[in-house]
């Protein structure tokens, strides 16, 4: 087999495709999916209002604006005579930034294990693979309220404890991914040319597995939240005067009889979002998947 052949034998024909298409055939077939469209658009304006907190906020969130548990302004005031709209904007804001940073550090870290396991030695494969198996053992509600509980509670603690527990999720998926590709005719011609093994990973291998961990980081955002929801509900995340969604509903429960609009704001937001973020992943992963793409070609 000559050079040339070798060089053209690298890309896989069904990541050439796309590639072909451009951005214009991605937002079309996007477009198409009208569940899909509603979800990226609603996510689209939740990530703006997050984004802009500050300044479409109607007051400083820790300002009191009027008599606690009253009907003033745009969604109320809160216990303490703060504007439940700018609580609320701003508590949107601090939980998607815990999500974003933690699903982010899951992202990264685990598609590097993946990588390694998946194009390593066996001894190096077992060692890391093995140490996911430990860290899907324990239950993740339970790990994360112990570990958070005895470092303290913070929003930084928040982040690194989700991050570390749903690398696992991305590690098994590249790891899977890996093991698929590893002997696949492009990838043994770039072996067969002697191309570094570090080249191998970064430019023939990751963007061919780009596809399912794209669609984990949309579906571990979602799982994200809840977990940041939960966290900070039972006090161990965002603390006040600091609102994030979970402590709303937390702050929220007591005045369930007196005011339960304090905790269906948040609630429901989070419903929303989560509903979102799981409809938009699962039509990304029809989108980029391969034998989907081929019956529409």
């Amino acid at each position: 087999m000559s050079t040339a052949e070798l060089t053209s034998s690298q890309a896989p024909p069904e990541a050439a495709a796309p590639a072909r298409r451009g951005s214009k055939y991605f937002l079309r077939r996007l477009a198409a999916n009208r569940r899909t469209a509603i979800a990226g658009g609603f996510l689209l304006l939740v990530g703006l209002a997050a984004l802009l907190a500050p300044l479409i906020a109607p007051h400083d969130y820790r300002d009191i604006v009027g008599k606690p548990l009253t009907q003033g302004g745009v969604l109320g005031v809160d216990d303490f005579g703060r504007d439940v709209l700018s609580r609320l904007l701003i508590g949107l804001r601090t939980s998607l930034a815990v999500a974003l940073s933690a699903v982010v550090i899951a992202g990264v870290l685990g598609t590097a294990l993946g990588l390694v396991a998946g194009y390593g030695s066996r001894l190096v494969s077992g060692v890391i693979m093995r140490g996911i198996d430990i860290l899907l053992s324990f239950p993740p509600i339970v790990l994360a309220i112990a570990v958070v509980a005895a470092m303290g509670p913070a929003l930084i603690n928040v982040v690194m404890v989700i991050g570390v527990l749903y690398i696992p999720r991305f590690t098994r998926i590249v790891y899977s991914q890996v093991l698929a590709i590893r002997h696949v005719e492009y990838v043994e011609a770039s072996e067969v040319m002697g191309t570094r093994r570090s080249t191998i990973l970064l430019r023939t291998i990751l963007p061919n597995v780009a596809a399912p961990v794209i669609v984990q980081l949309s579906l571990s955002v979602s799982f994200a939240i809840q977990m940041e929801a939960g966290l900070s509900f039972l006090g161990l995340g965002a603390q006040p005067p600091l609102p994030s969604l979970g402590t709303m509903v937390g702050a929220g429960r007591d005045f369930l009889e007196v005011q339960p609009s304090l905790l269906i704001y948040p609630s429901v937001l989070i419903i929303l979002l989560v509903l979102a973020l799981n409809v938009f992943g699962d039509g990304l992963r029809d989108l980029l998947d391969p034998r989907r793409r081929g019956t529409d070609s």
